[in-house]
Formats: C-alpha cells, structure tokens, sequence
C-alpha cells in the first residue's frame, strides 16, 4: 500500500534526492559494492556490529569411518607366487605360507574361495567366515596390534 509521506516522495523533485552529489546515486560504487563486497575490508565494523557470526566455522562435523580395501582368500591362493616375488609372502619352517597383507596398507579378507594351503594371514580385519576358512586348511588368521 502506498503512503503518502514515504522518504522517496519527500526527496522527488530535489536534483539529488537526499544522496548529496548527484554523481552518488549512479551503480553501487557510492556504497561499497553490492551485498557482501567489501566486508574482509571497508565494511568490516559493519559485520562486527551486525553480523558477527556471518565469517568463520561453526558446527562439528564427524571424524571420516575408515575403508578397508578388501581381498578374498582365493585371490590370495592364486596369487601366492607373484607376492612371493614381491616379498609379501613368505614360506614359514613348518610348511605353512606366511601372508603380510599389512605392507599393501589396511586390508580387510573376507572368505571367498577355496584354500588348498595352510595359510598364516596377517591383516586388519577378518571376516567370520575367513577365520574358519583358514583354521579349516590349518592356517590362522593374526591381526597386529
């Protein structure tokens, strides 16, 4: 609704309509830029005095769940001979086959496959059925501290 006695029908008829020079009402350069421009610089008592919140983090954010890279048991039999070249594998006194998975970074071995070998695995984590598996073949399943 319009009223009569608004500021803008007081200043019409006036050269400068109450903005001093009649150069300062041209584009935002007499106020600093639009919206937040200039708030890092000329506005910033502003934003201390109206806005102090608006810069800065607030919150928490939660700390990231790791992955595990994962790797099944089969994989691990048909490989033996390429992480032995790599020095990954390693056969122990007793016959068994000893794996260091933690040297490929955290590793998770789930029980997909058949196992023919005894096989000594040592990894971050183990699923259940990995664990029978290797005890099954006459290996074990060793996570490091």
């Amino acid at each position: 609704m319009a009223h009569k006695h608004r500021k803008i029908r007081k200043k019409r008829g006036s050269r400068t309509c109450g903005r001093g020079s009649h150069k300062k009402a041209r584009g935002a350069g007499s106020r600093g830029g639009r919206g937040m421009a200039g708030t890092h610089k000329g506005k910033w008592t502003w934003v201390i005095k109206y806005a102090p919140d608006h810069f800065g983090r607030r919150g928490f954010k939660p700390p990231a769940e790791r992955e595990l890279e994962t790797v099944n048991l089969g994989e691990i039999e048909e490989n033996l001979e390429r992480l032995m070249a790599c020095n990954i594998a390693r056969e122990l006194e007793d016959g068994r086959i000893e794996v260091d998975l933690t040297a490929m970074g955290e590793v998770k071995v789930l029980g997909r496959g058949k196992l023919t070998r005894a096989l000594v695995v040592k990894a971050d984590a183990f699923s259940a059925r990995a664990e029978e598996k290797l005890a099954q073949a006459g290996g074990e399943a060793v996570v490091p501290e």
